[in-house]
């Protein structure tokens, strides 16, 4: 675990690329069910539980009433986020594709051969790690799509978030300092990738100690950003990831379809 440091609150508050993979529902919303990913988490996880909206958490805390819709914008580590960090695009392959949309909310699917390395988009900490395939297609949408998956929390304050992995490197925890290009995992076909070797990649804010799949899985269109770092670019999404916040702070459900 790595102690950050976050605002003492409660929590208020996406083109199909092929056939198949729109029919595989690819970060599809439901209920958040029970415990998901180990997580880096924070002192408003113990003083302010939310463990409905908190995979790591659900199955052992009850969650609040909230009755305001009103974001909360101390959601956000107090520490400063850097600039100028190095960006590196999350696939190390020759054959990669992707497109610039993704069904019903921002993310993008990067193809590319199972096998083949995913590494850590920019200097920062592991944040939540899922190293179990959870996912059934009888049971809940939503929080087990990912698969075996891991996120990076960015020094520049941007969650870095990558699933349907072969595997997980053996030195890969929640709270591992990790370096710009530093091999993550495999490209899979885990959770609900309906057989198709991709990597789901979402962008977004930390959130920590109140979050759901439905922030993890991605709140910015990551598209931009991987054309820039494709082409040896350093496009920072920091800005516009902490719009978004500021926006909407940490919704506590998945947007309504």
């Amino acid at each position: 675990m790595v102690p950050l440091t976050i605002g003492r609150r409660r929590a208020y508050a996406l083109l199909l690329l092929v056939p198949v993979l729109a029919a595989s529902g690819c970060g599809t919303p439901g209920a958040p069910t029970d415990a998901g990913p180990t997580a880096v988490t924070s002192p408003t996880a113990a003083d302010n539980p939310t463990a409905a909206d908190n995979p790591t958490a659900a199955a052992t805390t009850g969650a609040p009433t909230v009755t305001s819709t009103a974001p909360d914008l101390t959601d956000q580590p107090a520490a400063t986020p850097r600039k100028g960090l190095p960006h590196v695009f999350p696939v190390r392959a020759r054959k990669v594709s992707y497109h610039p949309t993704h069904s019903a909310y921002p993310g993008t699917d990067i193809f590319a051969d199972c096998g083949e390395p995913v590494v850590a988009v920019t200097d920062g900490t592991i944040g939540e790690v899922s190293r179990r395939d959870r996912y059934r297609k009888s049971g809940p949408q939503g929080p087990y799509n990912g698969g075996l998956s891991v996120s990076v929390i960015g020094d520049d304050g941007v969650r870095y978030y990558g699933s349907h992995l072969t595997e997980i490197a053996e030195d890969i925890e929640a709270g591992v300092r990790v370096r710009a290009g530093q091999r993550l995992g495999t490209v899979g076909r885990t959770g609900n990738a309906n057989n198709v070797c991709h990597l789901h990649f979402g962008i977004s804010p930390p959130c920590l100690g109140e979050d759901g799949w439905w922030i993890r899985r991605g709140v910015v269109w990551p598209a931009p950003y991987l054309d820039s770092w494709r082409k040896g670019g350093n496009r920072e999404p920091a800005a516009k990831v902490a719009a978004w916040h500021r926006e909407h702070g940490c919704p506590r459900k998945p947007p309504a379809r």
